[in-house]
């Protein structure tokens, strides 16, 4: 890694879409957009696009007959360790007796460790919603209890619920998801029962437990699925609701018994029981 970087910042006085496509085609960097300036990094040298910058807003002043000019700024800045700056931000979590944490931060003695590298697929335990789910699922989940997390993410949830005795199958939409999933359990050394690409239609039993944190609108649009998925008297873990959207959700599965409800922030965890 080199010593030093250039940061280039341009600020156009107006018609900023054309600037910004004009750089898009003359550079493969990566582009970073601020109150209406771009910045670009490399180590590089990027005098020339500042000149070609300058030139273009020339030639557009001319081609829209009006004055448009760029201010241009570069500057050289010292190159840092932003390996080491991401991982001293990204913060352990403690959720009751999960203990959730990067594979580069110990584990603590006594807890329930569970480790999370942050990644793509949604769910390293900070939002509220998640932090809702594990602090229910060590409520509610008995040893052996079988467990469906739709839409799973990074497996947060089966994984905390496997650590908690129960057999867990686990799905997702998206492939990603269920990629890191899978690595997020050998990570673990954990096994799962049964993991697919797909949502909750595709499974093959019933369960005790099934929890879903997705959105508002997909639980609603899965409502029916989602409670033929829990077995008499099994529960249904619902995730994901902004406050606003709580009673709309509640209305949708009114068939079924509201056993708890939890409110962290601005969003709701519900517990439901199907009758």
């Amino acid at each position: 890694m080199e010593k030093t970087y250039n940061e280039l910042h341009i600020t156009p006085s107006s018609d900023y879409p054309l600037f910004l496509d004009f750089i898009m085609s003359l550079s493969d960097e990566a582009i970073e957009e601020a109150e209406g300036s771009i910045i670009l990094r490399s180590e590089d040298n990027l005098e020339m696009l500042c000149f070609g910058v300058e030139a273009f807003a020339k030639e557009l002043s001319l081609a829209l007959g009006k004055e448009i000019h760029a201010e241009t700024k570069l500057l050289v800045k010292e190159n840092e360790d932003w390996i080491a700056q991401y991982r001293n931000s990204v913060q352990p979590l403690h959720v009751n007796d999960f203990y959730i944490h990067p594979s580069w931060v110990e584990g603590v003695e006594g807890k329930k460790n569970i480790i999370i590298d942050p990644a793509l697929a949604f769910g390293s335990g900070h939002h509220e919603t998640t932090y809702g789910c594990l602090l229910l699922l060590q409520k509610y989940i008995n040893k052996d209890a079988s467990l469906l997390d739709v839409g799973c993410g990074s497996g947060i949830l089966s994984i905390a619920a496997r650590k908690c005795g129960a057999i867990v199958d686990l799905c997702d939409t998206d492939e990603q998801a269920t990629g890191s999933a899978i690595e997020n359990f050998k990570l673990n050394r954990e096994n799962f029962n049964r993991i697919w690409t797909g949502s909750v239609q595709k499974r093959e039993q019933e369960y005790d437990v099934v929890v879903a944190n997705i959105i508002a609108d997909v639980l609603i649009m899965l409502a029916s699925d989602l409670q033929k998925a829990v077995k008499e008297g099994g529960l249904l873990i619902l995730s994901g609701i902004l406050d606003k959207y709580v009673d709309k959700v509640e209305q949708k599965f009114s068939s079924m018994k509201l056993v708890e409800k939890y409110q962290k922030e601005e969003w709701f965890t519900l517990v439901l029981q199907r009758n």
